[in-house]
């Protein structure tokens, strides 16, 4: 019998920021006989029938930590194809001392530009890492393995933009981080606005600490300084149920993350077959042959306004062309069941 243990924060497929996990956990569930979920909270009827989720949650931090070495070490027998560390390097930490000494595989799935102690000591624990390109890791390790971001293609439909017509729809996806590049962002549309362009930009995200929610105050600030209040909106969360729709009625998502981190929303606005334009070096590999027209510098807003500009001047055809390839790249490289496909082999290595 083939089973995996599969480490991550929470299965819902409703959350904000982790409902692109359940997906690879069904993936990963069609793959073998079962999957054993250990996770803070799992939202019940999420997982298939060959799925058992266990909980680790507990009042207190030490509580949280016993408990999921309790439940981790009864999991490792009968022995499991690899135990899967997703996202959060101290599962990996906690878990190498009852993992390692059974020569059971590690993989720590990870995809940050942010390095701490604790992921240094993760990667030192790790059998494997696993991500999305080598520069998706901030550890210059020979663990690491490039596998993809694990899109679910049917969950992202291409949409037909070949017939679009009015102003030039711009989306951006995500928290309100100082990380997204916002204020490029917003200064490149006021570019755009000023050299012609009938563009307008929706922002749809959540703010989930202080830092986040302080940083949408500055950029509601940043829109009325700039005069773009009938322009952009700063919306707040969609469920993911709804971002399909958000893309579908776009022209182009524009994307300005930290480099280093390939942004996942790329990917999926890549599969719904919408041309994107964005400034992390990662995205290369999507984009190759096409870079001059899709990406942009970091902290350039005259740059981005260029690409914009150009993007937009395209008959929809051509636009609807672009997307097409971008899918094509997706479905090629970037699918769950490639994500899927990759882990196992990574695994029985």
């Amino acid at each position: 019998m083939s089973r995996l243990v599969f480490i991550t924060q929470q299965v819902d497929p409703g959350h904000p920021a982790l409902a692109a996990t359940v997906p690879k956990i069904r993936a990963l569930a069609a793959r073998v006989d079962e999957v054993v979920v250990l996770a803070d909270r799992t939202v019940a009827g999420t997982l298939p029938d060959n799925c058992r989720s266990l909980s680790f949650a507990a009042r207190t931090r030490a509580g949280r930590g016993a408990r999921f070495e309790s439940l981790l070490a009864r999991e490792l027998v009968p022995r499991p194809v690899a135990v899967i560390a997703h996202m959060c390097p101290i599962y990996a930490v906690l878990a190498a001392p009852l993992v390692r000494p059974l020569r059971v595989p590690l993989l720590l799935w990870y995809t940050h530009w942010a390095r701490s102690w604790t992921l240094d000591a993760a990667a030192r624990a790790a059998t494997a890492i696993v991500s999305v390109d080598r520069r998706s890791f901030p550890i210059d390790s020979r663990k690491v393995v490039p596998i993809g971001h694990g899109i679910d293609l049917a969950e992202f439909p291409c949409s037909d933009r070949s017939k679009a017509t009015g102003d030039f729809r711009l989306v951006a996806l995500g928290r309100y981080s100082r990380a997204k590049g916002l204020e490029t962002i917003l200064r490149g549309v006021q570019l755009s606005l000023e050299r012609g362009l009938d563009v307008r930009l929706e922002c749809f995200g959540p703010a989930l600490n202080a830092a986040e929610r302080e940083h949408r105050g500055e950029l509601e600030r940043l829109v009325a300084e700039l005069g773009l209040e009938k322009r952009v909106r700063l919306g707040h969360a969609v469920l993911r149920s709804e971002v399909p729709d958000v893309l579908a009625r776009a022209g182009a998502l524009v994307n300005n993350m930290e480099a280093g981190a390939p942004d996942k929303v790329v990917y999926e606005a890549a599969s719904s077959c919408l041309p994107v334009v964005v400034s992390n070096p990662v995205f290369d590999e999507l984009t190759g042959g096409l870079e001059a027209e899709l990406m942009f510098a970091r902290d350039d807003p005259a740059d981005l306004a260029e690409r914009i500009g150009a993007l937009a001047s395209l008959p929809p055809d051509a636009r609807a062309t672009v997307g097409r390839a971008l899918h094509d790249r997706v479905a090629e490289h970037h699918s769950v069941e490639h994500w899927a496909d990759a882990v196992l082999e990574v695994a029985r290595r």
